[in-house]
Formats: structure tokens, sequence, C-alpha cells
């Protein structure tokens, strides 16, 4: 719990609001954060998008970017990050999508988009980790994984926006 309270304090003080897009985690990250005494101060809404369809109606994921990369990508990824930016008043997004089993090679891989919007910028950044372990204990690791994130990758986002 003291990582999270350390991210929550990272949130305040830099002023953000989070909104999360969620598909293979199925709300671990959302619920991960709501534990948190607070967390209404910086966070505004999470989107459980398990099917192609719901990528697509509630986060605007482009059919040909599933079809072309698969919906273990960083590109789908960063275009739910996009569907975040542009559905809630959030001024930073993650999203995860990736396949907690499977028999085939994609088996625990997990692709993250983070996202930090100012005025009418929005930088976005992906990355792809694999995880290991049974089901629900990869969908565990990627949401605490995510969350962890939040400092190193609104620093990282912050700076290219200041650019």
């Amino acid at each position: 719990m003291e990582a999270l309270d350390h991210v929550l304090a990272y949130l305040r003080e830099n002023h953000l609001k989070v909104a999360a897009a969620e598909s293979c985690t199925a709300g671990l990250l959302v619920g991960t954060l709501a534990d948190i005494p607070g967390c209404a101060e910086v966070f505004e809404c999470g989107f459980i998008v398990y099917t192609e369809a719901a990528k697509r109606t509630y986060l605007g994921v482009k059919p040909d970017t599933m079809t072309r990369y698969g919906l273990t990508s960083e590109e789908v990824a960063r275009e739910m990050v996009q569907g975040l930016a542009h559905h809630t008043q959030a001024n930073f997004f993650i999203s995860i999508t990736g396949t907690a089993e499977s028999d085939d090679h994609l088996n625990g891989v997990v692709c993250f988009g983070f996202g930090m919007k100012k005025e009418n910028c929005l930088q976005i950044e992906s990355e792809t980790k694999r995880f290991y372990g049974e089901r629900n204990s990869v969908r565990k690791s990627a949401a605490a994984y995510a969350i962890q994130r939040i400092p190193e990758v609104h620093s990282n986002l912050q700076s290219k926006i200041y650019k």
C-alpha cells in the first residue's frame, strides 16, 4: 500500500487526473486505484473494453489497426489512449491490452499505452512487457506494473510536451 500512496501523492503533486482503458486486466488497474483513500482527487474514469467492438465503439480504435496489428499490440494501446483523450476530461491516460492466457507466443504479453494532455497537445508512449504465471497472476502483475510506471512515464511525457 505504501507504493500506492506514493503514486497517489505523485498524481496530486502534479495535478494529474487519470482515465484508464483496460482489456485483459478487466478493471484491476481501476480497482487498485480505487483502493487508495482519496483517489477521487486523481481518478476520473475507467473503461473495460474487452472486445474489438468495445474498443471501436467506446474509444474509436480503428478496425484496420486491430486487423493489421492485432489486439495485443502497442498500436491498439496507443489508439486506446487517443480515445481516452477524446472522450474524457482527464489529463493522464493509461491503456492496457494483451493476452493473459493463451497457447501461443502471445501468452502473458501485455501492451501498455500512456498519454498526457496539456492544452491541445497529446503525447503518447507505449511499451510491451511479458508477464509469467497463471492467468490472474498475469492480470494483477500488469495492473500493478502500469501503476508503478506512472511517475517515470509522466516525467518522460512532460519533457516531450515542454520541448
